[in-house]
């Protein structure tokens, strides 16, 4: 019988332990798959997000592969990471989920990389907050792409958040109204091993470990390139 129950418990253990494993490597994935997204922006200047527009932009967060389904009424879910810039650089990365619903046509069932540009101070109280609504407590608007940007102005008067979306390599501005924003506090604690507010992360009162790395340096080598 304690045979049977050290088996048991043997048991047990090893499937936390691989289940901790599992969620730990698809959190890295994420932090990776956000710095290749920033990577490819560089190498389509003229045809993606502006460097005006990013030499602007107070934080960025992108989700990669956020799935967007359906006709007429398109549903929304996504798991991303965000960063803001600080005295000391760009932040310690904060983890957050995106759902919700957006009214118009949707090209139904595909997955694509959303990103987003907090262009000023309300947008990242509103980030800070950790939980708000895109369109209710935080102005946003579709970002302008390419040389559109000279031609626009509108995103340096008004929004808080410019959104992007690339599918299959193209990038255009894309609505997200009515898409809640929170932090997704179990891929935090699984990331940094512990709870960490998004005002610690982002504010840079935590050091970003060299986890983070892939993610934040593509997105320095294009903020550098941009207020060239």
């Amino acid at each position: 019988m304690k045979q049977f129950l050290i088996a048991g418990l043997m048991t047990c253990l090893t499937t936390a332990a691989f289940a901790a494993d599992q969620n730990e490597a698809r959190v890295q994935g994420r932090v990776k798959a956000a710095g290749i997204i920033l990577q490819e922006i560089q190498g389509a200047p003229d045809q993606a997000i502006p460097k005006e527009v990013l030499g602007s932009a107070e934080c960025v967060a992108v989700v990669p592969s956020m799935l967007n389904g359906g006709f007429v009424l398109g549903l929304r879910y996504g798991r991303g990471v965000a960063t803001c810039r600080t005295p000391k650089g760009w932040s310690a990365p904060a983890f957050f989920s995106i759902k919700g619903g957006s009214f118009g046509f949707q090209i139904g069932g595909q997955a694509v990389d959303v990103i987003m540009l907090i262009m000023n101070d309300n947008g990242m109280l509103n980030l800070l907050s950790s939980k708000f609504q895109l369109g209710g407590e935080a102005s946003i608007a579709a970002g302008p792409v390419g040389r559109q940007a000279a031609a626009c102005t509108d995103w340096k008067m008004r929004a808080q958040v410019l959104s992007y979306s690339r599918s299959r390599g193209v990038y255009a501005g894309l609505a997200l109204d009515h898409a809640f924003i929170k932090q997704d506090k179990d891929s935090t604690r699984t990331f940094y091993g512990k709870m960490v507010p998004f005002k610690t992360s982002l504010t840079g009162e935590t050091d970003a470990p060299s986890t983070t790395y892939p993610f934040l340096e593509p997105l320095s080598t294009w903020a550098l390139a941009a207020s060239k």
